[in-house]
């Protein structure tokens, strides 16, 4: 073999990978990813406003820092679709194990509604939060009935399910989260 051979079959060892990774890039569409809930990018700050509590005292999301938080929101009445929501959030904490420890979950009433008493005994654990009068809560986690959020221990939400997500579905993304994570 010359040395025009040599320098050719070089060329192609080096250009081959490269073609193909061209081609691939521009033609082959990818599959499905493995998440279940929808991926917000760029996240978003999760809210710094004041709540107030049911029993007296305030809550705001900064002092759950360092830990993952689920969210949902809703009306203080709690109709059947927020029970369900609540119910989810118990749920897929609790199958989470040992992990467990590492979420907490947070309701907050978006209305001027108060909770039914029932309510904190019947979700013990998870953190009401109401909001104050005249308050006008923007959309996001604090602020929307049709799904329950996902906020990093950094207070960035960064994940979303629908309000009747698939519980195995949804704790199989959180599983996989805690997992990965080195932090909260």
């Amino acid at each position: 073999m010359g040395p025009r051979a040599k320098l050719l079959v070089l060329a192609a060892l080096f250009g081959l990978p490269i073609a193909a990774s061209i081609v691939a890039y521009n033609v082959v569409e990818p599959g499905k990813t493995s998440n279940f809930g929808e991926l917000l990018l760029p996240p978003a700050s999760v809210s710094a406003q004041s709540f107030a509590r049911p029993g007296g005292g305030t809550f705001a999301f900064p002092q759950l820092a360092g830990r993952w938080v689920l969210v949902a929101s809703d009306s203080g009445a709690c109709p059947p679709a927020c029970r369900e929501k609540l119910v989810t959030l118990r749920q897929v904490r609790l199958a989470l194990g040992r992990n467990a420890a590492r979420v907490e979950r947070v309701f907050v009433v978006d209305d001027l509604q108060p909770p039914e008493a029932g309510t904190a005994s019947e979700f013990a654990g998870m953190i009401v939060a109401l909001t104050p009068r005249g308050l006008a809560l923007p959309t996001g986690a604090a602020n929307d009935r049709a799904h329950i959020y996902l906020v990093d221990p950094r207070g960035n939400v960064m994940m979303r399910w629908p309000a009747g997500a698939d519980q195995k579905r949804m704790l199989g993304d959180l599983q996989r989260l805690l997992k990965a994570s080195q932090i909260g």
